[in-house]
């Protein structure tokens, strides 16, 4: 799984954060998402596919990779 994330589009409701605190965080200044794990392990990825689902602003995409 890889995850990138819109900052432009974000429009800072923090779900991602309360879903996926160990893949995404807010900035302190603007609350806007900061990716902190865009390779997270397979244990995330389901909290991480539910804060794309979530996410209001449909700032966050979740793609399949290889496991490398």
């Amino acid at each position: 799984m890889k995850v990138s994330v819109d900052r432009d589009r974000c429009c800072g409701a923090g779900q991602c954060v309360l879903t996926a605190p160990e893949v995404f965080d807010q900035g302190d200044d603007d609350g806007v998402v900061v990716l902190l794990d865009a390779l997270p392990a397979p244990d995330r990825h389901a909290s991480v596919r539910e804060a794309a689902a979530v996410c209001p602003a449909g700032a966050i995409t979740v793609t399949d990779a290889p496991d490398t």
